[in-house]
């Protein structure tokens, strides 16, 4: 039964190739880019044949390690995406489960990830072919590694199954994976800021990890090539009591798996609440604010379209941190008003079909684009006043928080103004709604690129005069300078986005049925 399932993935993955052309370019593509790492890898263990034993271990236990936790984050992320074996597709099928689970595990290994891993993974053997105890250590490693990695990663995505039913859960580890991706700079630095500071911290690291069940088996090699053979039969006995209750675990949850399918279906829910629609007066405007303000809290695509906005901090931070003083934390206030202020450029596009709604009602255009950016403000003001005035409980120089106030505030009201206006003129490509946040539909970019990169010229050119009196204040030194910035970034941004309100729902009620025909061709 085994071989049968065996033989099962491998007909199923080449049928999926010969079916369809797209899937086998995509399938040549990830080969060639495995084949690259691969060939990589396998380069640096060779070469570490030749290294001192300390530098050999640290490398093939931290890297084993990594390789684990990367089995772990990516098909829990990529929300399983290989499903050619579906362990519910065997329900109804007699198939004894120590047969089914060797056989699901075997079958992790027949694709681009599980050959790709396996082959490294042997490779440690030529790493420690120091000595035939190594050799047998790191080969016994290897073996029981790989299979780790595949059952532990059998094990996460068949315990979150009931999870990645879930369009939600989808949507937000879709979100989470880029979080890492862009602090991914200052999380490099401060590793090797910590690395050049303390040359025994890789050594340190490697020998703690080794313990664990993540490092045990990918030390056994280097602990015998060492001849610390204690060390070796400990780890030895650590990684294959891992193996066993990762497989102990897998049996416990495929059993439930298969006896009870996951339920995607809506909980049952109370009405008579009417949650953020009781926060807003009942006119057009006030409902209007209300749906576009719930769209922001539960829509995952506005949610992507903000993930920066909580890190900016972070980043602002590092590199402060890095440089010795704070005063580059003064941006935060006018990017954040840009991000939030150009956020709304897109809304109608966002809106799709349901725009129909809009029209379908007589809704006027200045109440839809008043009560759109009603619900950006809602959120957008608290955030941007906390970004401008933070900043200077770091730097102590108060003298420049009315400039910089006047400018964050000039930024997100004339923003919030042109988005009315762009977002009533044009559509742009942006994700359908229940899609992946970061999945744009064909079509239209080269009419979202010159939208975006035209608005966002435009916008610059509107906040010109904030901008020159930041600058007379930072030449003459004279603080007087920023109170006039605040006056006129209030003054003027109000105007600006009182005209943009007011020009934007004019032409949103002149050509609103050909808008909505732009984005019945852009599905």
């Amino acid at each position: 039964m085994v071989a049968h399932l065996l033989s099962l993935k491998w007909r199923l993955l080449l049928n999926g190739v010969r079916r369809s052309p797209a899937q086998l370019v995509g399938m040549a593509i990830g080969a060639l880019y495995a084949f690259g790492a691969v060939a990589g890898l396998a380069v640096a263990l060779v070469v570490l044949r030749w290294a001192d034993v300390q530098t050999a271990h640290s490398a093939v236990v931290l890297g084993g390690a990594a390789a684990m936790l990367g089995w772990v984050v990516v098909p829990l992320l990529a929300s399983a995406a290989d499903m050619t074996l579906d362990p519910a597709r065997f329900a109804t099928s007699a198939i004894p489960m120590r047969q089914l689970l060797a056989g699901l595990a075997l079958a992790g290994l027949i694709g681009l990830p599980g050959a790709a891993t396996l082959v490294v993974a042997l490779f440690t053997t030529v790493t420690w072919w120091r000595s035939v105890p190594a050799v047998a250590g790191a080969l016994l490693g290897a073996v029981v590694g790989v299979l780790s990695c595949v059952v532990l990663s059998k094990v996460v995505t068949t315990a979150t199954s009931s999870l990645a039913a879930s369009r939600r859960f989808k949507d937000v580890s879709s979100i989470v994976i880029f979080v890492p991706l862009i602090l991914m700079g200052p999380i490099f630095a401060s590793v090797v800021q910590g690395v050049s500071r303390s040359t025994y911290y890789l050594p340190e690291l490697a020998r703690t990890v080794s313990w664990t069940p993540l490092g045990a088996p990918w030390s056994i090699g280097g602990d015998l090539a060492s001849g610390d053979v204690l060390a070796a039969i400990v780890k030895a006995l650590i990684a294959l009591a891992t193996l066993g209750v990762l497989f102990f675990c897998w049996n416990a949850l495929l059993k439930r798996a298969l006896v009870t399918p996951p339920y995607s279906g809506g909980s049952g829910k109370r009405g008579g609440k009417l949650g953020v629609f009781g926060l807003f007066p009942a006119t057009p405007t006030g409902a209007i604010a209300a749906r576009s303000l719930s769209y922001w809290i539960r829509d995952p695509r506005y949610a992507a379209s903000l993930l920066v906005i909580p890190l900016l901090p972070v980043i602002f931070l590092f590199q402060s941190a890095q440089a010795g003083s704070y005063s580059m934390l003064v941006i935060l206030g006018p990017m954040g008003a840009f991000i939030f202020a150009w956020s709304i450029a897109a809304d109608v596009s966002y809106d799709n079909t349901a725009f129909a709604l809009h029209l379908a009602t007589g809704v006027r255009g200045v109440h839809d684009r008043l009560g759109r950016a009603l619900a950006c403000l809602a959120l957008a003001l608290p955030v941007v006043l906390v970004f401008a005035v933070g900043p200077f409980f770091l730097t102590g120089d108060w003298a420049w928080l009315p400039g910089i106030l006047g400018l964050s505030l000039g930024v997100l009201f004339s923003g919030l103004g042109l988005s009315s206006i762009v977002s009533a003129r044009y559509t742009s490509s942006v994700p359908l709604p229940g899609d992946s946040p970061f999945k744009k539909p064909p079509g239209n970019v080269a009419q979202t690129l010159a939208v975006q990169l035209g608005g966002m010229g435009v916008l610059l050119l509107l906040v010109v005069p904030e901008v020159v009196f930041v600058i007379v204040q930072a030449v003459t030194g004279e603080s007087a300078w920023g109170w006039v910035t605040l006056g006129i970034g209030l003054v003027l941004g109000s105007v600006l986005f009182a005209t943009g309100i007011r020009i934007g729902g004019g032409w949103l009620d002149r050509r609103g049925p050909e808008l909505f025909a732009q984005l019945i061709v852009n599905r």
